[in-house]
């Protein structure tokens, strides 16, 4: 079972990529294994062209397809989420996440950015199918900090909020493997007997 980091921020260095990335290493101590995408190192004529010829977007479309889970984040700006994921969003085949486990997770300037993630990204990441989106986690520009000598300075309450997060994502993924390795096999009709 693979996750797929899903880094949809148009600028480098970004707050929702550094957490993103944060989480990532948090589900390996955990023993998952995750693959990054980010969208802005994507030809951005071929996503805005929806060119499905593109090496780099076949690529990338492959990369959510073999994930069992995604972890979405993004920047908020103007009460949505990022131009540049919703453009990539828009190549997903209609039901690009089916059963997938998606966590969405935003950084914005304040909180009144937050509803962004329940009323504007939600909605699309249900359009695609996933088996379940996990409840989101949201930080302000201020509870994310950055500085080259400590690296990332979370606050408290998004530590909190991140280990929720990620928790939950590592038992739906055991849970779904559990399930996943108890399935039945299918019998051939012609090798079932019946007596009457």
């Amino acid at each position: 079972m693979t996750i797929l980091l899903l880094a949809g921020s148009p600028s480098a260095p970004s707050r929702s990529t550094r957490v993103l990335h944060h989480i990532g290493e948090k589900l390996a101590l955990l023993g998952h294994r995750y693959t990054k995408l980010d969208v802005r190192d994507l030809p951005g004529d071929a996503v805005m062209r929806a060119d499905f010829g593109n090496l780099a977007i076949q690529t990338a479309l492959t990369q959510v397809a073999a994930a069992t889970a995604v972890v979405v984040s993004t920047p908020v700006y103007k009460a949505a989420y990022s131009g540049a994921l919703k453009a990539f969003l828009d190549l997903l085949p209609q039901f690009g996440l089916q059963d997938k486990l998606v966590l969405p997770l935003a950084t914005g300037g304040g909180q009144s950015h937050m509803l962004a993630l329940d009323y504007a990204l939600r909605p699309v990441l249900s359009s695609l199918g996933p088996r379940h989106v996990l409840q989101s986690i949201y930080a302000t520009e201020a509870q994310v900090g950055w500085s080259e000598e400590g690296g990332l300075v979370l606050a408290e309450e998004i530590v909190s909020r991140i280990n929720e997060g990620v928790d939950q994502l590592s038992n739906s993924l055991l849970a779904l493997h559990a399930l996943n390795g108890n399935r039945f096999t299918s019998i051939p009709f012609s090798q079932i007997r019946c007596s009457v």
